[in-house]
């Protein structure tokens, strides 16, 4: 650790979100790699670490929370790591600098159009969140705002304000959320500028982002990551590919050029809906999409007497659970690639493959999240013997 060294972010000691910044980032580098040879080590060579460029203002997807403090002034920032208290920010040095501006602009608004912040402990307000999605290599920008009510009042002028300041915005979603928790977006969403969604570039693919989809919030490095995954799968062009835990189809997609054809298994509804429309706006004929349980779906391939010739899995950050892997080891694929965000539990997952009869050819971290604990780490697996 660098005696010396003085975090740079002023929020650093409140936030809580970088827990790493009193490291320079080569230092936080070491660290991860560290961790990833002590946690993965005993599987095999762990490869050196990919870093960043440049490590800051990487977020595509910026949140804000709304509420007011002491004074009864509005204010907007993150959650303090671990409770619900706002630390007031107007820039992030990992965040979309255009975002962040955007989000302050919007702050500044309020008393003007006679908005009032959400207040946690009466209940009382409108504006909750404002979330900001951008496309980085199309440019295009989504702008969430969350709020308690569908009546909006002066929206029309508020809007005209707002587009105004940032003509660049693409679309604006009102999202509507009334319940009292923790839960950010709510059922319910009105458009009222655009299309409703933006799109962005990924690995030469195009990829429809939503207000509610999930879309790796580190481009430039999601590329390195999924390259890496790919070239791991070393795809012929004949293989039937599984990918679990699918999301929006980024993976499956991404392998799509060179395999037979992808199969993507999610269990979120949603998901599913924008990884069948991810696939038409590309045009993939090879590619299918359905909503379901991916540990069940192998099962029901195996009994069938079909099996994947790869499964690529990228699991939450809890893991995959046993019957996941019980599944994967019964359908016996030749090659697995395992996209992991938490070492910890890819250690206790490749313990129980190993077990299943495969073993790890590669290991790959890559920094995602630079000043985070957070690491990324790409696994190939070969199936060497029956189970």
């Amino acid at each position: 650790m660098s005696e010396k060294y003085t975090p740079p972010c002023p929020h650093y000691r409140k936030c809580g979100g970088c827990q790493l910044q009193n490291l320079p980032y080569d230092e936080q580098l070491l660290f991860k790699q560290r961790m990833a040879i002590s946690l993965l080590g005993e599987f095999g060579h762990v490869e050196d670490i990919i870093g960043m460029e440049e490590p800051t203002h990487y977020r595509n997807k910026v949140h804000a929370a709304f509420g007011l403090d002491r004074k009864k002034k509005i204010i907007s920032g993150v959650y303090q790591s671990g409770t619900h208290a706002i630390v007031p920010v107007d820039s992030c040095m990992i965040e979309d600098k255009l975002a962040d501006e955007i989000i302050l602009d919007i702050r500044k608004m309020l008393p003007s159009f006679k908005i009032q912040a959400y207040d946690e402990r009466s209940g009382t307000g409108f504006l909750r969140h404002v979330l900001v999605k951008r496309g980085f290599a199309t440019n295009e920008i989504m702008v969430v705002l969350v709020v308690t009510s569908p009546i909006f009042k002066l929206q029309k002028p508020f809007l005209k304000k707002l587009l105004e300041l940032h003509p660049e915005i693409s679309t604006v979603v009102l999202n509507i959320n009334d319940h009292f928790g923790p839960v950010v977006l709510g059922g319910r969403e009105k458009v009222i500028h655009g299309k409703g969604y933006i799109e962005d570039l990924l690995c030469g693919y195009r990829f429809r982002i939503s207000a509610q989809s999930f879309y790796q919030i580190n481009p430039v490095q999601t590329e390195k990551l999924y390259k890496i995954a790919v070239d791991y799968a070393d795809l012929k062009g004949t293989e039937l590919v599984l990918d679990a835990y699918c999301g929006t189809g980024t993976i499956g997609i991404t392998a799509s050029g060179k395999a037979r054809q992808v199969i993507g298994v999610e269990i979120v509804k949603d998901a599913v809906k924008d990884a069948i429309a991810n696939a038409k706006l590309n045009g993939l004929k090879n590619c299918w999409f359905t909503a379901g349980d991916a540990g069940q779906y192998m099962e029901q391939m195996a009994a069938e007497g079909t099996k994947p010739d790869v499964v690529f899995m990228d699991p939450p950050r809890a893991g995959s659970d046993e019957r996941f892997l019980n599944s994967l080891i019964k359908t016996a694929p030749k090659k697995v690639v395992y996209i992991s965000c938490n070492p910890e539990t890819l250690q206790r997952d490749l313990k129980h493959l190993i077990r299943g009869g495969y073993r790890v050819k590669k290991i790959q971290p890559v920094d995602m999240f630079p000043f985070t604990k957070h690491l990324e780490t790409v696994v190939l697996l070969h199936k060497v013997r029956e189970k």
